[in-house]
């Protein structure tokens, strides 16, 4: 009892504690809210001077465009549900119906079929049905906070900012999977190794990947370019021009964020006991049966904790994608910032915005459905006493 309570936090220190962090957590999350609140707005109420006006909405609600008591709890309430189905059901089903047992192919098949499913719920099916209940309300369903969804109308129908979509989900999936393909079996190979050597490479390239990423896409960049030239003794007059294409972009972040990847896998390896690969050759297997069939299911926290930083770097990548992609293949982040490259309006101003809320929603879904392997991940890479 007593060393229970000599490890005790003194309640100052709780307190400090917590009442920092409560900061920290509004600092980080009001300029994520008050973004969301302007992006369902009319540039007036959107770019008012008056707080409450953004909040409100006092012109969006006078066109006839804003929510009711109803539709803010019904919606609360389906917000709600959804988490909890996100963070509850989903990974059970998943588990449950993967084709041939292949969790990552269940993963990305359920995480798509299920995010699909809640923009069809949120946007296509709940407002008739709400709009329709608050008219036979007749003042009880008069809105009372200002909100459109015109904006985002806008961005994804008339300036076709799903191809920007597309293109990001292309880039993002080529780097996730190829980074954690090779990451995986170098890291594994370096964690079983006793080189020395192996080990002074990784940090010679962990330098390298140190390097701001201007100087390195600035060595790519001609080449890119020129690649036609170069290639045209091989490949003839179809020699294709790598500059402009996702491929390119997506053998280029590999080489920059696979050094990182490697270092962070091998960490996560070397926190597997030797035993169980004895075990494994012990029985019969080969050294990359027991890698896949033994201790692949043990690294799954960590290969999702990995890949989840791999993703974050090529989905939020400008520099690179920005320099090495045509307008045609755009990603999210360098179309966002399109906007504003050219003489804008207010009404194209808030359409920036919303897309710029809008390219947050799959980063929450996956934070969601993957978050019990991330915080696995994140234990099992911490230094053990």
């Amino acid at each position: 009892m007593s060393a229970a309570k000599t490890m005790r936090q003194p309640f100052g220190l709780q307190l400090s504690a917590n009442a920092f962090l409560a900061i920290w957590c509004l600092i980080a999350a009001f300029p994520l809210f008050w973004i969301m609140v302007m992006s369902f707005k009319v540039p007036v109420d959107a770019f008012a001077s008056n707080p409450l006006e953004v909040v409100f909405g006092p012109e969006t609600r006078a066109a006839g465009k804003g929510l009711s008591i109803l539709d803010i709890v019904v919606g609360i309430a389906a917000l709600f549900y959804i988490a909890r189905l996100a963070v509850n059901w989903l990974p059970g089903m998943v588990a449950r119906f993967s084709p041939g047992g292949q969790i990552w192919a269940g993963w990305i098949i359920g995480a798509l079929a299920f995010g699909i499913a809640v923009v069809v719920f949120l946007f296509g099916l709940l407002p008739p049905v709400l709009g329709a209940v608050n008219g036979v309300l007749g003042p009880l369903g008069q809105p009372i906070i200002g909100l459109t969804t015109e904006h985002y109308s806008a961005v994804w129908v008339e300036n076709a900012f799903y191809r920007n979509f597309l293109n990001s989900m292309l880039v993002t999936t080529g780097v996730v999977v190829i980074s954690l393909t090779v990451g995986t079996l170098a890291g594994y190979g370096l964690a079983r190794s006793g080189s020395d050597l192996a080990f002074w490479l990784l940090i010679i390239a962990l330098i390298f990947r140190a390097l701001p990423h201007s100087v390195l896409v600035a060595g790519y960049l001609p080449v890119f370019i020129n690649s036609a030239e170069f290639l045209r003794p091989i490949l003839g007059d179809a020699a294709p021009t790598l500059y402009g294409q996702p491929y390119a972009v997506i053998a280029v972040l590999v080489s920059i964020n696979q050094p990182f990847t490697i270092w962070m896998l091998r960490s996560f390896f070397q926190n597997i006991p030797t035993e169980l690969d004895e075990a494994a050759r012990v029985d019969g297997c080969t050294h990359f049966q027991a890698f896949r069939w033994v201790i692949m299911p043990v690294m799954w926290p960590g290969v999702i904790t990995t890949g989840l930083f791999s993703f974050l770097l090529a989905y939020n990548d400008l520099l690179v994608t920005s320099l090495l992609l045509d307008a045609q293949n755009q990603t999210m982040v360098p179309a966002i910032a399109g906007y504003f490259n050219r003489e804008t309006t207010t009404t194209d101003q808030v359409e920036a915005v919303a897309a710029a809320v809008s390219i947050i929603a799959p980063l929450f879904l996956l934070v969601m459905v993957f978050q019990r392997q991330i915080v696995s991940g994140l234990t099992a890479g911490a230094v053990k006493g």
